[in-house]
């Protein structure tokens, strides 16, 4: 019998969506997949802080649209491709999260093929709307080129411009480490060496000590999620702080620095799509959360209550939940709310917000065991995220 992990995408991405000319909510329900990773690295950044991001966003419009239920399933993907595209058990309409690129990538083929809607959270590689977009993906809520190009520029501008990059050796990492490296050489600075390292690797001592060796002024975590936190606690295990290099992860979600806590990453830069203690907006929503999962939302698990809703609208406003209508509403309606102001989704499926520039606090300028971050600067999505024309989109006419 096959494992939960192993039996919630065949019919869970894969039944094909109706094509009637009258078509209306299929089956009389909608219903919503969060493939995500409940048991490793990233579950703390994604797993039940994003089912409970959709669940909350289901419940708040009223667990209906158009009058018929909407149905929220979850499984473990456990980071693993295989498991991932061969997850089934209930018909689904659209899958949500997936976090882990080398799982996204093929989820995102996948739900073209079977003409269903992907709303990507999780995962970071930019070829999800570069060489490898898809008129049925949207990818809301970061990626990699976004998180290199703030932290990149703002970082060599103040003359740390000589970069190492501590890599993960799976399809993110190394997206993340081109955009940033290409950031930085644009940018006037210079790459003076990489190394990479397993997914979930917990002995980083042999990868820190060739960043040392280096001399590189800034040594680049271009990884995530336990990875990233274990790379951070090393460093300062081997002094690479106190010997003047500048720690930045790349990607470093608000429960990786809680769990760091300030004393340990102080001063370290971080890029995010949100942070909960910006307005009264954000921290409305957080509390909720909070009081739900019991810590504040990362980037990824509110962009999935704010995803989750504009899809709702979507079908709302035209009645059905045929995937390419849904996605032409989703396209034409700006997202405004506690999560994007203006936001839009390119005919690359990239959703364009504002991105943020964060530095950890010092222990003494923190108030609270959540008051973690101060504001260094506030990026324009279109600066933020990159040039609809340069990133390889087959589905973008070049003139």
């Amino acid at each position: 019998m096959k494992s939960f992990a192993a039996a919630v995408a065949a019919s869970f991405v894969l039944a094909a969506s109706g094509t009637a000319a009258n078509a209306q909510i299929s089956d009389d329900v909608v219903k919503i997949g969060v493939l995500t990773d409940m048991s490793s690295l990233y579950s703390d950044a994604t797993g039940k802080g994003s089912l409970a991001g959709v669940e909350m966003a289901v419940a708040d419009y009223g667990g209906k649209v158009k009058g018929k239920p909407v149905v929220v399933v979850s499984a473990d993907h456990q980071n693993k491709p295989d498991v991932g595209v061969n997850i089934d058990n209930e018909k689904v309409d659209a899958i949500f999260d997936v976090p882990t690129s080398s799982v996204a990538l093929p989820v995102s083929a996948l739900t073209r093929e079977k003409n269903k809607i992907h709303i990507n959270s999780g995962g970071g590689s930019s070829d999800i709307t570069g060489i490898a977009c898809s008129p049925n993906t949207v990818h809301w809520t970061y990626d990699t080129y976004a998180l290199s190009n703030v932290a990149g520029k703002a970082m060599v501008k103040r003359g740390e411009d000589t970069w190492f990059f501590v890599t993960a050796d799976y399809a993110f990492g190394m997206a993340l480490e081109r955009d940033a490296a290409n950031v930085v050489k644009e940018s006037g600075g210079k790459v003076l060496g990489d190394v990479r390292h397993p997914l979930n690797s917990s002995d980083f001592s042999s990868f820190l000590l060739q960043a040392q060796a280096s001399k590189a002024k800034v040594v680049a975590l271009a990884n995530a999620g336990g990875d990233t936190t274990n790379a951070l606690k090393q460093a300062s295990e081997f002094g690479l702080t106190q010997g003047g290099q500048k720690m930045i992860a790349l990607l470093q979600e608000i429960t990786d620095t809680h769990a760091l806590g300030v004393k340990a990453a102080q001063g370290l830069i971080v890029t995010d799509a949100f942070y909960w203690d910006m307005n009264d907006e954000t921290r409305a929503f957080s509390k909720r959360f909070n009081e739900k999962v019991g810590h504040m939302p990362t980037m990824i698990q509110a962009g999935l209550y704010s995803a989750t809703m504009h899809y709702l609208k979507a079908i709302d406003a035209i009645g059905t939940d045929e995937a390419p209508k849904v996605m032409a509403q989703m396209k034409a309606t700006p997202i405004n709310d506690f999560f994007a102001k203006g936001g839009k989704i390119r005919e690359d499926g990239r959703m364009v917000h504002d991105m943020y520039l964060f530095e950890v606090k010092k222990p003494e300028e923190s108030k609270g065991e959540w008051d973690l971050y101060k504001q260094l600067a506030t990026v324009p999505g279109d600066e933020a995220f990159r040039p609809l024309d340069k990133g390889g989109c087959p589905l973008i006419k070049t003139h």
